[in-house]
């Protein structure tokens, strides 16, 4: 295992929500990953952000990691979920709720709904 997937598993393992994205939480550098922090950020989600473009070897290595082709990724609990399309389908259809619930992750609930309502 590289140091970079060293540093990923130990990040992943040791937050309960990560999103590995291009740019902040605060500050995000791409539309994808602006609209999973969006997300978050809307509905209350405290999180982990990691800018992979501070870094090449977390950049290259979260791909490898997952499996995964994109950036941005979520994770939560340790366990993968999902770059920006499946978190977007995951948040209307409620499933993202589900997921925060069933792992005992504080999210506004009524923010949740609201991007579902101003969607539907």
């Amino acid at each position: 295992m590289s140091e970079a997937q060293t540093q990923i598993k130990d990040t992943v393992t040791n937050n309960d929500v990560v999103l590995f994205m291009k740019g902040t939480k605060d500050m995000p550098q791409c539309g994808f990953s602006s609209r999973v922090a969006g997300v978050l950020n809307f509905i209350g989600v405290d999180y982990t952000d990691v800018n992979v473009l501070a870094d090449e070897g977390i950049r290259q290595g979260i791909k490898d990691y997952s499996d995964w082709p994109t950036i941005p990724q979520l994770y939560v609990k340790g366990e993968f979920v999902g770059g920006c399309d499946i978190i977007t389908e995951m948040t209307l259809s409620g499933e993202l709720d589900t997921l925060f619930e069933e792992n005992g992750i504080t999210y506004d609930k009524t923010s949740a709904e609201k991007i579902r309502e101003a969607n539907a």
